[in-house]
Parts: C-alpha cells; structure tokens; sequence
C-alpha cells in the first residue's frame, strides 16, 4: 500500500503499483507568498477590529461580542503563519518540536470552523433581528450572546481536539515533514474523523446560513418592511434604510467568506481525500494523473481558507457598528424608543 507524506508522494519504490510521484514545486512559491500577505493583511485589519471593539466600543451590542470572538479567533491562527510561512519556503523541512507542529495544525481548523460558526451565529443573529423584530427584543441580549459564544469555543476545542493526535512529524531523510494530514497509517482514521467534521461544522453551518439568507431577502424586500410601528417621519426611514443596507453588506460578506473561502477548500479536500484512499485500496480505480489533479486543485485552495482572516474584519467595519464613529469618537450612538420594531432593529443589531 502506497504511503504519503505532506507532498503528496508515495514513499513506495518505483516498481510499486501505488506509486506517483507529483510535481509541486509551485507550492513552495504560493503557499509562502499566499500565507504572508494574509499575515500582513490580516493581522492590520484584525488588530484594528480589535482595538476599536475593546477600546472605542462603549455599549457592546450582541452582534459585538460575535465579532469580538471571531476576531480573537482569527488573530490566534494569524500569529502562526510565520512557522508555516518558514516552512514551506524551506521546501517542507519542519525545524521545530512536534508539539509545535501539533498546535498550529489545530490552531488552523480551529480558526476555520470556529469562524464558520461564529459567522453563522451573526447571521441567526441578523435573521431573527430582521424577521421577528418585535420577538427579538426579548430572545437576544449580550448575555445570551456571551453564553452562546462560549458554547461554540467549546464545540470548536473538543471537535478539534483530536487533531492534536492525529497531527505528527516524520523525519525522511535529511528532512522532517509536519504532516498537513497525519501520518499514513492512520489516514483511514483520519479520513472519517475529517468527513464527519466536514459534515458537523461546516455543511449544516452553511446550510443554516443559506436558509436565513433566503428568508431575510424576502422579508427586506417587502414593500412595507419596518414600517408598521416605528419611529414617525424622516428619523423612522432613516433607520430602516440604515438597517437594510448592514443587512444588505452583511450578506454580501458573509456568502463572498463560504463561497470563496469555505466551500472551495471543502470540495477539494473531500476530493483529494477520497481519490487518495480509493488509491490505497485499489491503484486502477484511481489514475495518478487523476489524484494530481485533485491534490493541486486543494493546494490552491488552501491559502483561499485562509483570507478568511482578512475578509472577517471588513464585516466588522462595513455591516457591524458604525466604526467610523467607534474609531473617532466625534459621534455618539443614539438610543431609539424602546417601543417600537425600528428601536429593536437600531439597538439589537
């Protein structure tokens, strides 16, 4: 049975009916380059996002604490990419521990599926606020925000808490591989663990989101939306208009983060995993050109993974409060009457 290590190549002789051997030199120029721009990028937008939610925000709304989480989340996995960055320029030679290997691989999906639910959590958030404004007032507060948050760290460090097992280094030759995977023999154990986190954490998560999306477009685009029992005259459309239009962005940015970032890195790994042990078990079912293909197409997708750290923080800035005001302090938020579904709309969202 053929054995692969993080380049994908069988450590198989040549006369091995398992084995392929695949060109991939290309990763060594576009994972580095790829990994530092979102290094650079991300950790100025993320610091900025930080900043102005702990130190400029003076009432923390419920969706703050969502963003403020997601933004925590992003920023652990940012500070590691130095290591990756190193290591694939040095051509796949890990110098450090195991132990370091271990936890920027788990610091990796932590943030990928920890931003994919908190990213969910906003949407139900902006789903509930725009649907069922009046309702809202009494199902969402920062409290229950807090406690939803820590319901997902929790679900996010025990689902990935097996990949500080399966996680591992293997000296070859003059060289030693931080396995993006784990270790051959255990990739079929591997690979059932990956599927049912696949499923858990991110198809039924983008599912959900799908949902709400589709039902908060319909709800913004009737014609009498926020209207019935809201603040009178300009003031009362000034709100609406403001709200349809977070909305509006939040879609945008939310759909743009699975669509470029989630659900590419998803299909190809699904791919190359699956033709990867359909080759293991029978070399004809699964030409080596065919399992290049696919383990190409998902190394070009894991640094889309990634931007998601920088495209996070613009949801912050764009759909979340006013972050102009928040950064310079010249305007101050306004509280509406409590009594109607605008004030609900303004103060919750």
């Amino acid at each position: 049975m053929a054995t692969f290590d993080d380049n994908n190549t069988s450590s198989a002789n040549n006369t091995d009916l398992h084995y392929c051997h695949f060109e991939e030199e290309f990763k060594y120029i576009l994972l580095p380059v790829s990994y530092a721009l979102v290094f650079v990028i991300g950790l100025a937008l993320n610091a900025m996002a930080l900043y102005v939610i702990v130190f400029r925000t003076k009432r923390w709304k419920p969706s703050t604490i969502y963003m403020l989480n997601l933004t925590m989340c992003d920023t652990l996995y940012i500070l590691t990419l130095p290591f990756l960055i190193y290591y694939y320029a040095d051509e796949n030679d890990w110098p450090f521990s195991e132990l370091l290997c271990k936890l920027i691989r788990f610091l990796f999906y932590a943030n990928l599926y920890g931003s994919i639910l908190f990213l969910c959590c906003i949407s139900l958030h902006r789903f509930v606020g725009i649907c069922y404004p009046v309702r809202s007032l009494n199902w969402v507060s920062a409290r229950r925000a807090r406690l939803v948050s820590v319901a997902v760290w929790a679900c996010v460090l025990l689902c990935q808490a097996p990949i500080l097992y399966f996680s591992r280094t293997r000296d070859e030759g003059t060289e030693r591989v931080c396995y993006d995977t784990t270790s051959p023999e255990l990739f079929d154990d591997f690979l059932v663990y990956s599927s049912a986190v696949s499923v858990l954490m991110f198809a039924l998560p983008f599912m959900v989101v799908m949902v709400c999306y589709g039902l908060m477009v319909r709800k913004l685009l009737e014609p009498g939306w926020g209207s019935e029992g809201g603040a009178e005259g300009e003031r009362g459309g000034l709100a609406v208009h403001r709200s349809k239009q977070k909305s509006v962005k939040m879609i945008i940015i939310v759909l743009a983060a699975f669509m470029l970032c989630f659900l590419p890195f998803h299909l190809t790994r699904s791919l190359y995993y699956s033709f990867r042990y359909l080759r293991q078990v029978n070399p004809e079912q699964v030409s080596c050109d065919l399992l290049e293909a696919s383990s190409l197409a998902y190394k070009v997708t894991r640094p889309l993974a990634s931007t998601n750290s920088c495209l996070d923080p613009i949801l912050y800035f764009l759909a979340g409060q006013d972050f102009r005001s928040n950064l310079t302090k010249k305007k101050k938020l306004s509280a509406s009457k409590p009594g109607s579904v605008n004030a609900g709309l303004t103060t919750q969202l």
